[in-house]
């Protein structure tokens, strides 16, 4: 999430409120003189900046708990039909066995060396023996078969329960970044209403000040067809909204866009900013090519993508749309390339 304070920022940019309030004196003298800000209104703002970022952070804890609640639904899906299936095949051996046992029924009844006595015909007797014989042996396969698909089951049943129960803790954890997400961003509304007007207006001048038309990127070559693909498909997406949690194609937040932009040229990249930062190799700033991904923060919890000539395009954070910014926009850039 780039906030307005940070636009110019470099790795060693002081984040105190007296940067924010020269980075945002900057922007107003670009669009209009706007009156000197109090101290008081300044701390405000960097408090807006800083709930944005733990609002992002939250963000991507969702992102990462969604997914793998997406993953588990998956697997919890194939564990119930594979249960279906083993209870289906235990179903049709217990049929089998029970068509045995009744024919075994129905050749006995007395001790075999009496049957023989008996018998008006031995050797038919030996014969119908001979089949009992070989019905026992059948039978006792089939009941062997039986205890081990029986086995079986008892354990795709425990582990389609211990799955549901993780599935659960993922659904309570999804919930519980929403609600974080959500009350920080409330409370960042809340402070910014709370400003006098025309320091409010100052604030969305700054948070819309990142460009939205194509910078110069003469001479920026992607390394490959399809980050060239990506980079074109995240092009596309600038001007569309920060919508937290979205990976497009109408709005996005940070990672959504470099999930969907990469989508698009046939690549499948994992979920969040912190996956992101290592689904790849790592390459110096210094060499970052077009289609690279940038991350931010000692947490990666910000992603953008390198577009070529120092500019990264990226979801910056509400209020603020798809757009181009320097790459050097917020600290602890590292570069990784799909």
């Amino acid at each position: 999430m780039g906030f307005h304070r940070r636009l110019a920022q470099t790795s060693g940019f002081n984040r105190g409120a007296g940067a924010a309030l020269s980075v945002l004196s900057a922007a107003a003298a670009a669009l209009g003189a706007v009156p000197a800000v109090a101290a008081p209104s300044d701390g405000t703002r960097a408090e807006v900046d800083r709930l944005y970022e733990q609002a992002e952070q939250a963000t991507e804890a969702y992102n990462k708990a969604d997914e793998r609640a997406d993953s588990l639904r998956e697997e919890v899906g194939s564990a119930q039909d594979a249960i279906a299936r083993q209870q289906e095949r235990i179903n049709s051996m217990r049929d089998k066995l029970g068509s045995l046992a009744g024919a075994q029924y129905r050749s006995g009844g007395l001790d075999p060396s009496l049957a023989l006595l008996f018998a008006d015909d031995p050797d038919e007797y030996l014969d119908k023996a001979a089949a009992l014989d070989r019905i026992n042996a059948h039978q006792a396969g089939e009941l062997k078969d039986l205890q081990e698909a029986m086995r079986e089951l008892a354990q795709e049943r425990s582990e389609a329960a211990r799955k549901l129960g993780e599935l659960e803790e993922s659904r309570k954890a999804v919930a519980s970044h929403k609600r974080t997400v959500e009350r920080k961003l409330a409370r960042a509304r809340e402070l910014l209403n709370s400003l006098p007007s025309d320091e409010r207006a100052a604030y969305d001048r700054a948070s819309r000040s990142g460009r939205s038309a194509m910078p110069d990127l003469s001479g920026a070559a992607a390394p490959s067809g399809r980050a060239a693909a990506a980079v074109a498909a995240a092009q596309s997406a600038v001007g569309k909204p920060y919508v937290w949690g979205a990976n497009g194609p109408n709005g996005f937040d940070c990672s959504g866009l470099m999930q969907w932009s990469y989508a698009q040229a046939g690549v499948s990249l994992p979920r969040t900013s912190q996956a992101q930062r290592y689904a790849g190799r790592q390459v110096p700033l210094s060499q970052a090519r077009p289609g690279d991904l940038v991350t931010y923060r000692g947490d990666a919890s910000h992603v953008g993508m390198y577009v070529g000539n120092g500019q990264v395009v990226h979801a910056p954070y509400p209020g603020a749309p798809v757009r181009y910014d320097p790459v050097g926009m917020m600290p602890g850039a590292t570069v990784t390339r799909p």
